[in-house]
């Protein structure tokens, strides 16, 4: 029966997203169940597009991410695949008509990873729009389940809350994106000038970027609000720790919220979800 293989797809999205995310998965508990399984899906064919670019050194990355394009273009033409991420993932695109030009977006930022690539301010923006904020609005065509008036009212504050997220990784990743994989992200840094002025920018445009996204996930629907907003507190933890830090020190630490402490975020967060705060 191909319900099992669907199941199984499924299970596979989710196992991936418990083993490589455990503040997301924990995010997505806190989902309404019906909404949960494509939730899964999503994250798991990003993780999987982004083990591709950043862990599977010493083969051909770029003719790996290929074959993953046109694998994805077969799939959500036939409306199957073998691969059970692929397989969740389509299923989950053709239910909720999610957007094709997203995905297509989402690729063409990994492909950009493939590549040494000095960015400008407009390169920073397009890599950022397609690596994090349409992960975020292929999310949000879940969450509002095909109501495009309130997919196009919350568009934007999906964007700010996917760019904040994406910065907070290029800050907690800095030390191992630049001296293992030879990348920065941000515009013009010149990394032999990285210090506490540089950071405390970033750190503004990603403080702005979050007191944004805030106002949006306290509009969206009550299947997905608490657990967005408990993704939102993950992170504004992380950033938090962040904050403290020195330019050198993060430069040669990853900075990282142990898993007692995610615990405790949660637990606050709910309590404040149910005194109605949010």
């Amino acid at each position: 029966m191909k319900q099992l293989f669907d199941e199984l797809a499924y299970e596979v999205s989710k196992k991936t997203t418990e083993k490589y995310s455990t503040s997301f998965s924990l995010g997505i508990l806190a989902l309404k169940p019906s909404i949960r399984a494509s939730i899964y899906a999503i994250y798991g064919y990003v993780r999987l597009a982004d083990e591709i670019v950043d862990s599977f050194h010493g083969y051909d990355k770029q003719r790996l991410l290929a074959r993953l394009y046109l694998e994805t273009n077969h799939a959500l033409e036939e409306g199957i695949s073998l691969n059970p991420i692929l397989q969740s993932f389509q299923e989950t695109v053709r239910k909720y008509r999610i957007d094709i030009d997203l995905i297509r977006q989402f690729l063409h930022s990994m492909e950009m990873d493939l590549k040494k690539v000095d960015y400008s301010s407009e390169l920073y923006k397009e890599y950022i729009y397609g690596s994090a904020e349409v992960v975020g609005l292929m999310c949000l065509q879940v969450f509002t389940e095909g109501n495009k008036q309130r997919y196009d009212e919350l568009k934007p504050y999906a964007m700010k809350l996917g760019s904040a997220f994406q910065k907070i990784n290029f800050l907690r990743d800095l030390k191992d994106d630049y001296q293992v994989l030879g990348r920065t992200y941000f515009p013009n840094l010149d990394m032999a000038v990285f210090d506490n002025t540089l950071k405390s920018q970033i750190e503004e445009e990603i403080q702005q970027e979050f007191k944004e996204a805030l106002l949006g996930i306290k509009k969206l629907p009550a299947s997905a609000k608490f657990g967005v907003y408990l993704a939102y507190k993950y992170y504004l933890s992380l950033f938090a720790k962040i904050r403290k830090k020195s330019s050198k020190e993060i430069l040669e630490k990853r900075i990282r919220i142990p898993n007692t402490e995610k615990a405790y975020v949660a637990f606050k967060s709910y309590l404040r979800y149910k005194a109605a705060y949010l």
